[in-house]
């Protein structure tokens, strides 16, 4: 059973078998060594007495490190199932918290035996004030994260009212009122030079390159010889919404 302890194992009815262990054993020694049958049987019946009572005690007291240890392991899984139901979505902080008590009252009940000296009363008390620890702790953790998300939210919506204001500037000083934004591209004739150009917000840009046409292998020198609109012009969109 020691073994077993020290090894972070519970173990089942340990109750019910260290009084197992404690009653066989005092019954054999009752066998073995009846009550003296004499003349001042007050005395013998003392006697007798303390050595019932010291033989119990002696089997006793590991028993009992072996419980101390046992209730130590229940109160941490009960800590342990607490905050694994803490950090779930269903239920409420206080019903995960009943929960846990409740299953460490059932396993200590079931790991003690019938002696007045084992109690796991202030093992009890001292889960209940852990649990309140630690309840306190998530709530402190969860109040910070979602003042960081509030003040994460309003930096962002003042990011954008400061762009929206700056478009609304710039657009004021270059006379723009209009949204859209222009492109063209054309590529000279078998040759690789590429002409683009943009206007966007009311600057222009015009871009030389030279840049080898990559659909010569199968378009031929001068692209597709008969396009979709009047003089092959080319036509793309895009909507920002």
């Amino acid at each position: 059973m020691r073994a077993s302890v020290d090894d972070g194992n519970c173990i089942p009815q340990f109750g019910a078998a260290a009084d197992q262990i404690c009653n066989s054993a005092l019954e054999r020694f009752s066998d073995a060594a009846p009550l003296p049958d004499d003349g001042d049987q007050k005395e013998s019946e003392e006697i007798y007495d303390k050595k019932i009572d010291d033989l119990e005690r002696l089997l006793d007291a590991p028993l009992h490190v072996i419980y101390l240890k046992q209730l130590a392991l229940i109160r941490e899984k009960s800590l342990k199932a607490f905050k694994t139901a803490v950090g779930a979505t269903e239920g409420t902080e206080f019903d995960s918290m009943m929960q846990a008590d409740e299953f460490y009252r059932k396993e200590a009940e079931e790991s003690t035996r019938q002696n007045p000296e084992w109690s796991y009363a202030k093992e009890c008390h001292n889960l209940k004030a852990a649990l309140m620890e630690v309840s306190s702790k998530s709530k402190k953790i969860a109040d910070v994260k979602l003042a960081a998300s509030k003040q994460n939210s309003q930096a962002m919506q003042y990011l954008q009212m400061q762009q929206q204001q700056l478009q609304a500037i710039q657009q004021q000083v270059q006379g723009q009122s209009s949204p859209w934004n222009i492109g063209a591209a054309y590529r000279v004739p078998d040759s690789n030079i590429n002409l683009s150009g943009t206007y966007q917000q009311g600057k222009g840009n015009l871009q030389v390159s030279c840049v080898p046409d990559e659909s010569v292998p199968l378009l031929g020198p001068n692209g597709f010889t008969q396009g979709v609109t009047p003089g092959n012009i080319g036509l793309s969109f895009n909507i920002n919404i």
